[in-house]
């Protein structure tokens, strides 16, 4: 902990457990604290926690619209390049914590603080994500991280002591000893980890999942909608509501409609185990209604438009390392800068409309069409040829095999059978 005392301390504060806590515990250290609250989209009561940070010690609390800036500079790339972290997570936390941190460092740079704290702990990800972009950001600016600070974790050694000390001090938390799980939401995602959720077998309780109703209770019928992609962005949604036909054009209202709908058929939870950054394993819910249905329609979209090999390329290499990047808090470096140059290329011909359904849990493409479509229906048909000349699959088929022959002759040889 920097040894500075008396200055402005720019808290990254959510209103929660953890940064309530830690609010309080920064000014019985001797700092003034400005709170920083981001909206990304998370359904929160922000005046509510604004009267809270400021009656539990704040100096000045700052609360920020982030929303359009995350859609559009954050989410809208991740989909165009189709990123999953080990092919399931839809990096909703990830793509968050960069938009975040670049608020926060303006905000402290904007209210003369030395330095910056977050609420993170030691074991996950998130504290990387944010201090790799402070440093970037502002090299020159102090870090606070409680959560490796020895007189912080050794006074509070779990979420236990956090709820005791809060009921101490008459701090009011959400979190309660019956549902200790923590929560992180925002227009992409709600993620739930910690707690009973620790225990990889243990099934998470209905009451947890916050976004999306059970999809086993979800509508009989479903929930029709159409997705518009202008080069791999979504640009359009169209949708019925109470008998009426709708579009949602701006960013941020076609992201939370599509939520909305997804939501409402209980579409986009997983429950997976990943690695963190850190190297220990993690267990961790997810909610990703609206994104879980972008990506689908984009992904199918791609079948249609974009070139077999140009896409090998994308998947093999810019998809995973762009997610890699993302998770482990790589955004504000030069790895990502050119990645993101290779996803705007290989969206140049990514146009096109993709009708959906929202049904049960799932999200199912019904077609799609484009004007930069590769695909041509007669060449492919069954029942004409198309101008494709059949005879020449011989020679294809001889040419590819020529080592195959070499193979199979080198392992008999070998006495060996394939």
């Amino acid at each position: 902990m920097p040894q500075s005392k008396g200055g402005s301390v720019c808290l990254a504060y959510s209103g929660g457990l953890d940064t309530s806590i830690i609010l309080v515990w920064l000014k019985e250290q001797g700092y003034e604290v400005v709170c920083f609250m981001a909206n990304v989209g998370q359904e929160e009561d922000f005046d509510a926690a604004r009267k809270k940070a400021m009656s539990i010690g704040a100096k000045k609390v700052i609360i920020e619209d982030l929303r359009l800036i995350f859609v559009e500079e954050f989410c809208w790339p991740a989909i165009a390049c189709n990123a999953k972290y080990e092919g399931h997570y839809l990096l909703g936390t990830s793509l968050a914590r960069p938009a975040i941190a670049r608020a926060q460092i303006k905000a402290a740079q904007a209210e003369g603080c030395f330095a910056v704290s977050h609420g993170c702990t030691g074991k996950g990800n998130d504290g990387a994500r944010f201090e790799f972009a402070f440093a970037a950001i502002d090299p020159a600016m102090a870090v606070i991280a409680p959560w490796r600070d020895p007189t912080f974790y050794d006074r509070f050694p779990g979420r236990d002591a956090l709820l005791d000390y809060a009921a101490e001090k008459g701090i009011p938390v959400s979190s309660t000893k019956a549902k200790p799980w923590s929560m992180d939401e925002n227009l992409a995602h709600c993620s739930y980890e910690a707690g009973i959720l620790e225990d990889p077998d243990q099934t998470p309780p209905s009451d947890m999942w916050k976004l999306t109703i059970n999809p086993t209770d979800a509508p009989d019928k479903p929930e029709y909608f159409t997705l518009e992609f202008t080069k791999g962005i979504p640009t359009k949604l169209e949708y019925t509501e109470a008998g009426k036909s709708k579009t949602a054009l701006e960013p941020v209202e076609l992201f939370t409609t599509m939520n909305a709908i997804a939501r409402r058929h209980g579409v986009g939870r997983i429950d997976i185990v990943e690695n963190r950054f850190v190297g220990i394993k993690s267990r961790g819910c997810y909610e990703s209604p609206g994104l879980y249905c972008l990506h689908a329609a984009h992904m199918d979209l791609e079948g249609l438009t974009l070139d077999r090999e140009v896409r090998a390329l994308r998947d093999q290499f810019v998809s995973f390392n762009y997610a890699q990047m993302l998770y482990k808090g790589f955004y504000f470096a030069p790895e990502r800068e050119f990645l993101h140059a290779s996803i705007v290329k290989s969206q140049e011909k990514v146009n096109g409309r993709v009708r959906c359904l929202a049904f049960k849990g799932d999200a199912v493409v019904l077609g799609r069409t484009s004007e930069s479509s590769l695909y041509d229906q007669s060449e492919a048909s069954m029942d004409e040829m198309g101008g494709f000349e059949p005879q020449d699959t011989t020679g294809f088929i001889k040419a590819n095999s020529i080592r195959l022959r070499k193979y199979g002759t080198m392992k008999k040889a070998g006495g060996e059978d394939l």
